[in-house]
């Protein structure tokens, strides 16, 4: 029997270390999988003298020079492009590796699993048995609760970044950054969503009426990405998709807004998410400048058409 129908003939259901360790016996490399913050999930117990492979075993994360090496490699840059699989190879590494990309039920790519080529060379039918093998680890994480929560929080916390300037460097960040910004083509907007505070001395009811509020919005405009930043709630939106319209969200759909007693300013366009930063404060300033001269009004816009 082939190596991809040995995958295909593996039972659902047994979790993710049974599919590797089984894989390990078909493949006869070791395989591990860790999250997009590059935490260990789950690994073949084997002994290796690859030093990535240790470095990860050893401490559960990979270090910022490892990172950085990566980039400099290109490897990062190939990975975020991959739809599913890819052969990295470097003179820099003992052995050459096969990467697929996981993904949860919300298509939030959340995991990567890589076999490491130390016991024996990658053979023609190694990549679609391998691809078959993500396949099945996607398929396993598809009711997963922490690896869906491990997604929406991951996307706010690639915007909180993006906001905070942790991120700069694209090399090294392409896959973090690409994350976030899956599918959202077209121009992006953002808009910041100001939520009175009726007791100004108690931050924790408010971060809770800030919770309340945006898993509201996130449930009316589904193709936003939020997260709660310096008391606001900030939606990064892009002009590809139908919420993003003038009737939908700028328009007569303002009853959420009105009811909740909630205010939103909004920045003009902009296509670089390394830019996010800039485009917020801009959206603060539409607020802070609208607010107080226009009675009424809950849509504060830096430009036309929406001012």
């Amino acid at each position: 029997m082939t190596k991809l129908l040995q995958i295909r003939a593996l039972e659902k259901g047994k979790g993710i270390q049974y599919l590797l360790d089984t894989a390990y016996k078909i493949f006869n490399n070791p395989i591990v999988v860790f999250d997009t913050n590059y935490d260990l999930k789950a690994y073949t117990d084997v002994a290796t003298d690859d030093a990535v492979w240790n470095e990860l075993i050893s401490t559960g994360t990979f270090s910022m020079e490892t990172q950085r090496f990566f980039a400099k490699e290109f490897f990062t840059e190939d990975v975020a492009n991959a739809s599913k699989l890819v052969v990295l190879k470097s003179n820099s590494l003992k052995y050459d590796r096969l990467v697929g990309n996981v993904f949860n039920r919300e298509h939030i790519k959340v995991a990567n699993i890589v076999m490491v080529g130390v016991n024996a060379f990658f053979e023609p039918d190694d990549t679609a048995a391998f691809e078959e093998l993500t396949d099945k680890i996607t398929e396993e994480i598809h009711d997963d609760e922490y690896f869906t929560a491990f997604g929406r929080a991951y996307r706010e916390s690639i915007i909180v970044k993006l906001l905070d300037g942790v991120i700069r460097d694209p090399l090294i960040f392409t896959d973090h950054v690409q994350i976030f910004y899956e599918g959202f083509e077209d121009y992006l907007y953002v808009a910041v969503v100001e939520i009175p505070q009726d007791d100004p001395g108690n931050n924790a009811a408010h971060q809770d009426r800030c919770i309340y509020i945006k898993n509201l919005l996130e449930n009316k405009y589904e193709s936003f990405k939020f997260a709660i930043y310096s008391g606001y709630i900030v939606m990064v939106m892009s002009s590809k998709y139908k919420d993003f319209g003038i009737d939908n969200f700028f328009g007569k759909d303002t009853h959420c807004f009105v009811q909740n007693n909630l205010f939103v300013g909004m920045s003009d366009s902009f296509e670089n998410p390394y830019e996010l930063r800039q485009y917020y404060d801009k959206a603060v300033d539409a607020l802070n400048n609208g607010s107080g001269k226009s009675p009424g009004k809950r849509f504060f816009a830096a430009i036309e058409p929406f001012a």
